[in-house]
């Protein structure tokens, strides 16, 4: 057993009074000391909201919204801007949705390595399990194991050493973290990763230092021995170049339709608003496709007894963990029409897909949030270029 569920109860309550008793300190306080990581019983310094927001029982706007009731722009940019990098990262995967599948590629290569390659293996189990001897590295990685989330700073620090010093491929790091993060998420995570191996903008890489990690550790790690000295940009092919962002129309509920929520968006209350008639409701587990190996089990948990606790008083959902299953929901409800919350490129995303292609499925659609709709265009090129439209995008969906 993990303490995931306990420090991170999967309750909108919980979520809610977690962003109530973050807000008076989402200004100046977080500007100030954000970036240290004093371990996993002391949070304040950070909202530790992730893992409801990956599921959006908060998001951006609400988030957004709590805070500027409290703060001014100006005050709370520091926070703002984190609130907005994962709407940019989403985006970003969302135009260029084949720098999804290289990764996967690249994992499924990579498990085939692990098999032949025993010096890659060893690095490898012993990065997962916390026994590498780099004391800080291994606290975080079974830190990780138990709660299910690290401080943003010290994934970056682990994402350095894993790179730099233990020389393993990024894309294992990246499939340890979506294996046991709470709130992993398909962009956010594959892109930060790429970032710090200097893929995600050519050549600029982050490099962990002893120095660094002793500064915002609280003590708790003042002599880091062993690491690398610097960090050089790991080849990767070229991006993509950006697509126009498809068109989603809102769905046009008839006959019989369930609504099916899933690991991206379990804002129940908010589709039924929208579409208040369902036949049956339904959450679709999607976390088999997020890696090749097994997942923690608490990641599932979380996912489901949120999805639940969001549900209306009286409802138990069905959880519907493959293609083959939400295609038997639809059936032995008589379904006409699905209508889901949107899933961006992911897991999720695959496994719809999935069901759009079975001619034996009623139709699939997908209803896409206006403020994912209006900023996602956005993220063509680097975060500073999108930055410039934040305050717009607050005048128009929070403010406005």
């Amino acid at each position: 057993m993990t303490d995931a569920l306990s420090l991170f109860p999967p309750t909108r309550a919980a979520a809610q009074e977690r962003l109530s008793a973050f807000v008076p300190r989402a200004g100046i306080t977080y500007a100030r000391t954000r970036n240290e990581d004093r371990g996993p019983s002391r949070r304040d310094n950070v909202s530790a909201l992730s893992p409801y927001v990956k599921l959006r029982m908060i998001d951006e706007i609400a988030m957004t919204r709590a805070v500027l009731s409290q703060q001014d722009q100006e005050t709370a940019e520091k926070f703002l801007a984190e609130v907005f990098w994962r709407t940019y990262w989403k985006g970003w995967l969302e135009l260029r949705p084949g720098v999804w599948r290289q990764y996967q590629h690249d994992l499924s290569r990579l498990q085939d390595d692990l098999q032949t390659q025993s010096g890659l293996r060893q690095r490898w189990e012993a990065a997962c399990t916390g026994a590498t001897g780099i004391a800080a590295f291994d606290a975080w990685a079974r830190e990780l194991a138990q709660t299910g989330y690290l401080h943003n700073h010290a994934r970056m620090w682990f994402a350095s050493i894993w790179i730099f010093t233990l020389d393993l491929p990024w894309q294992l790091g990246a499939d340890f973290f979506l294996r046991h993060l709470l709130d992993g998420d398909a962009a956010v995570n594959t892109l930060s990763w790429r970032w710090v191996a200097g893929i995600q903008t050519r050549g600029k890489t982050y490099l962990a230092t002893a120095e660094n990690i002793a500064a915002n550790t609280a003590g708790r790690f003042p002599e880091v021995t062993g690491l690398a000295t610097q960090a050089v940009a790991r080849p990767a092919p070229e991006d993509p170049p950006p697509a126009d962002l498809p068109p989603c129309p809102p769905p046009t509920p008839s006959g019989r339709y369930g609504l099916l929520l899933h690991g991206d968006d379990i804002d129940c209350d908010r589709l039924m608003r929208r579409y208040p008639d369902p036949v049956t409701l339904a959450y679709a587990e999607a976390t088999a496709g997020h890696t090749p190996w097994e997942m923690a089990p608490h990641v599932a948990t979380f996912r489901q007894k949120a999805a639940q606790d969001g549900a209306p008083s009286g409802t138990t959902l069905d959880i519907l963990p493959s293609a083959a299953s939400i295609l038997t929901w639809a059936q032995d409800n008589r379904l006409d029409q699905i209508i889901a919350p949107y899933a961006p490129v992911g897991p999720m995303r695959d496994l719809l897909d999935q069901i759009g292609d079975d001619t034996a499925a009623p139709p699939l659609s997908m209803d896409r949030r206006p403020l994912d709709s209006a900023a996602w265009p956005l993220a063509t090129k680097g975060f500073f270029k999108f930055r410039k439209n934040i305050p717009d995008l607050i005048d128009r969906f929070v403010t406005g």
